[in-house]
């Protein structure tokens, strides 16, 4: 486990919940082979999942025959000499093969590693080595990108996908073959349990190496539980992933918790504004869980309609293009929701936003905003407080507000959002510093400033309002860069836009913006000046964004310099990533900034 002694009792303290011992475990299944084992005793032949590739037919699979396939690729594993926490990898884009490989790696013990291909060589080289592969399921179209880091670690490739275009001359082994001539039979072993370890899930931190989010068996199911109660998720009921597989958000979301209470998923290969809406109609989902990102796309895609002239919030659901009478709720977290954004969705397409927070580190989600809420009541908790509530703790964990010191924050005050249960993970792989820093006063410390209020039963409902590695820290101050997000973009001209803190001689840190304008971009001052044009310039619409944050905000939180760029850099689940674009205010570094003077 490479942990202090010291930290032992604190991760396990961190693992109780309202009191209940750690090991007092509230799912009935062992293991995920009993959970799949139950699901097709009960319902075998309806259908489990159905897969969407960008090119080609969708696939389906009942539950009886993913389950064959599931055990075929189990028995792949076992021939390859995988057992119980052995780490395998899969390189691939969502697919089914990917899940399919998921439940083997589990019904035979071992520990799956997702990579998101879209990652730098060296970061993906990192993972599987800081992880000990000793096997890859690796999608065709990615052999190329994984050969050589394979050769030079020395794990196995198990090829999948179109594996007549891999080039003959590699060693790899065809997972097609390979199932056409192993057995359906297959047992789990003895030693699989609740505290298996099941997950490494490699965080997209935003400076230094990744850290191994270790997550058991347990954890996966237990959070599956908690989601599938507080949406009401029944058997039977479809939910679509849109979202990468390789991230819990996709993974624990849209495919565990339906296999959890026996409901069917509708997996995309990608997220497409085109068919996101047809095929939430077309396969009669409920609920389907998002980031805002996609979100953001979607209002933009389909607000091109009325050429810019919408007249939002007078008539819901003006924008949505089908009759979906049975879908629910959209699921929205991992990312920077603003009260804007989430208004603005809800009243375009009158589709209701159940917003959330989780992270990698505690399975998945941790809380939502209630699902029954009145429309007055959702309306108050998304906008109200300056920043849309990210709900009341599920029922597998605790949550709290507390300071550097451990102790909690009284409502209102803003502290670190901080998380303990039965869903809080087993420990970063390999970093003992990381764990005790983490789990320092006996909880999970996520690195999220926030605070809480509560409602007319006593309820907290938490809100957050940044990293507080990115908090920016202007003159000894801190400044949460949400509360400047949401003045940006409640700007007409703008499509999206962050607040950053750069490096600056007078305060230590500066408050800049990056923002990307919508359709129509404004001409510089000269090009104006030249073709006679009336059109607000570059220059007058940066002045714009100042002053409206100036009517918003004190001086000391406004930017100073507002840089345009086409686009926002964000992870693989929608996270802006600040701290990467920095360097494009280093013009700035030694200029002193005064309130009659802003640039």
């Amino acid at each position: 486990m490479h942990l202090y002694e010291e930290t032992k009792p604190k991760i396990f303290k961190a693992h109780y919940v309202r009191g209940i011992f750690p090991t007092d475990y509230q799912v009935v299944f062992k293991n995920i082979f009993e959970l799949l084992e139950y699901r097709v005793n009960i319902q075998g032949d309806e259908e489990f999942i159905k897969f969407y590739p960008d090119s080609g037919e969708p696939v389906s699979l009942s539950y009886n025959e993913f389950h064959k396939l599931v055990a075929r690729t189990a028995n792949v594993l076992l021939k390859s000499d995988i057992g119980v926490e052995d780490r395998i990898a899969t390189i691939s884009h969502n697919h089914i093969n990917t899940v399919i490989q998921y439940f083997a790696a589990w019904c035979v013990g071992a520990t799956v590693v997702p990579i998101n291909v879209n990652e730098e060589p060296d970061r993906i080289k990192y993972i599987l080595q800081s992880s000990n592969t000793k096997l890859a399921f690796v999608h065709n179209q990615y052999v190329e990108k994984t050969k050589d880091v394979a050769k030079e670690l020395g794990f196995k490739i198990i090829v999948h996908g179109d594996v007549e275009k891999i080039p003959q001359h590699l060693e790899y082994s065809r997972f097609e073959k390979l199932l056409d001539i192993e057995s359906i039979d297959f047992t789990s072993s003895e030693n699989v349990n609740q505290e298996t370890e099941a997950l490494i899930v490699y965080t997209s931190g935003t400076t230094g190496l990744p850290k191994g989010v270790v997550l058991t068996q347990y954890n996966l199911m237990i959070d599956a539980d908690g989601i599938s109660k507080w949406h009401k998720i029944e058997q039977g009921q479809t939910l679509m992933c849109v979202l990468p597989i390789h991230h819990v958000n996709g993974t624990i979301v849209t495919l565990m918790t339906p296999m959890f209470c026996g409901g069917r998923v509708v997996l995309c290969q990608k997220f497409h504004t085109d068919y996101f809406f047809k095929r939430l109609a077309d396969e009669n989902v409920q609920i389907v869980s998002v980031v805002p990102t996609l979100l953001q796309f979607l209002c933009h895609d389909y607000g091109k309609e009325d050429g810019g002239k919408s007249s939002l919030g007078t008539r819901r659901g003006t924008f949505l293009p089908v009759n979906l009478p049975n879908f629910r709720h959209i699921i929205c977290g991992a990312g920077p929701l603003t009260c804007e954004l989430a208004s603005k969705f809800e009243d375009m397409f009158g589709l209701r936003i159940v917003h959330g927070y989780g992270l990698s580190e505690t399975t998945c989600y941790s809380c939502y905003i209630p699902i029954d809420l009145s429309p007055e009541e959702h309306k108050k908790w998304q906008k109200d407080f300056g920043f849309p509530a990210i709900g009341t703790e599920i029922e597998p964990n605790e949550m709290d507000i507390q300071n550097d010191k451990g102790e909690s924050m009284p409502e209102g005050e803003r502290g670190e959002i901080v998380i303990r249960g039965h869903n809080v993970m087993k420990y970063y792989d390999s970093n003992p510093d990381a764990n005790q820093k983490t789990f320092e006063f006996g909880w999970f410390r996520s690195g999220d400033e926030g605070f809480y209020k509560k409602d007319e039963q006593g309820r907290k409902y938490f809100f957050i309002t940044g990293r507080i590695k990115e908090l920016i820290i202007r003159g000894g101050v801190n400044i949460a860069p949400l509360e400047i997000d949401e003045v940006i973009m409640s700007i007409p001209e703008v499509k999206a836009g962050i607040a950053v803190g750069f490096d600056n001689d007078w305060y230590g840190e500066e408050v800049g913006a990056l923002v990307v304008l919508k359709e129509n971009i404004p001409p510089s001052s000269s090009e104006a000046r030249s073709h006679g044009d009336r059109r607000m310039t570059l220059d007058e619409l940066k002045n714009q964004i100042i002053s409206k944050c100036r009517e918003c905000l004190p001086f000391y939180k406004i930017p100073k310099v507002i840089i345009f760029s086409d686009y926002i850099p964000v992870t693989s689940t929608g996270k802006y990533q600040r701290n990467k674009v920095k360097h494009l205010f280093e013009g700035y570094k030694t200029v002193q900034f005064k309130e009659s003077g802003n640039k």
